[in-house]
């Protein structure tokens, strides 16, 4: 298969997801993670029609940005330390991987500094594992309130990378569970808190994902193949 008939396949999936629970396709936007995959394979997919590609490593994004001449929207989904944040200043659409206030700090003073606003998600853990990212739902409300204090930035939504299972029905009450936190954000009537946007699902369980919300989903083996890791 090609990555323009995989681009199909899953878009197809996406329309039949949409169908099965009343949503409107278009409210779902796909990213192409394309992490450790060639500028060639993200050539080939722009040729396909994707405009939207996550990437998760800082220099890994930060070569291909400059490899790339074709008008791309990126989004940086992967983990992301505050001391890397400047090589990602003005590049980037969307931030869906903030997890705590000092990342939030430094986002600001970096988009500050050229007069711009950064677009980001609140990342958060709720399978509690210790090996992934994500700030503690408790703390919730509690983050979102100081974030959207800072100038420079807007908190457009909510992102969560949950447990891996094969089988997506038992991962739908994470799905589920990061709808409802953005429902309690949102009544909280934060200034400059749009919960707009929900990050989740990925190539084997976005389906699902769809149906409890997603508004983002983040996938990257499907559309092309497995990757070297």
């Amino acid at each position: 298969m090609t990555i323009a008939a995989n681009l199909k396949d899953i878009r197809q999936q996406i329309e039949a997801a949409c169908r099965r629970c009343g949503r409107d396709s278009r409210d779902i936007r796909l990213v192409a993670v394309s992490k450790k995959k060639p500028a060639a394979a993200i050539e080939a997919a722009f040729m396909a029609g994707q405009k939207l590609f996550g990437e998760s490593y800082v220099q890994e994004f930060c070569d291909k940005q400059e490899q790339i001449d074709q008008p791309l929207e990126w989004h940086f989904i992967g983990g992301l330390q505050s001391n890397k944040v400047k090589y990602l200043r003005g590049k980037t659409a969307l931030i869906h991987s903030v997890d705590r206030l000092s990342l939030a700090r430094e986002i600001s003073r970096q988009w500050q500094k050229i007069g711009q606003r950064a677009d980001i998600l609140l990342q958060f853990n709720l399978g509690r594992e210790a090996s992934k990212s994500g700030a503690d739902e408790n703390q919730a409300l509690e983050l979102a309130r100081a974030v959207s204090e800072l100038p420079g930035l807007q908190i457009r939504g909510l992102m969560t990378l949950p447990p891996w299972d094969e089988d997506p029905e038992r991962v739908r009450p994470y799905f589920r569970r990061l709808c409802e936190l953005a429902a309690e954000i949102e009544a909280a009537g934060l200034p400059d808190v749009r919960m707009e946007e929900l990050s989740m699902g990925m190539s084997h369980d976005f389906e699902v994902a769809i149906e409890e919300g997603a508004t983002l989903i983040r996938v990257g083996t499907a559309i092309f193949g497995a990757r070297n890791s």
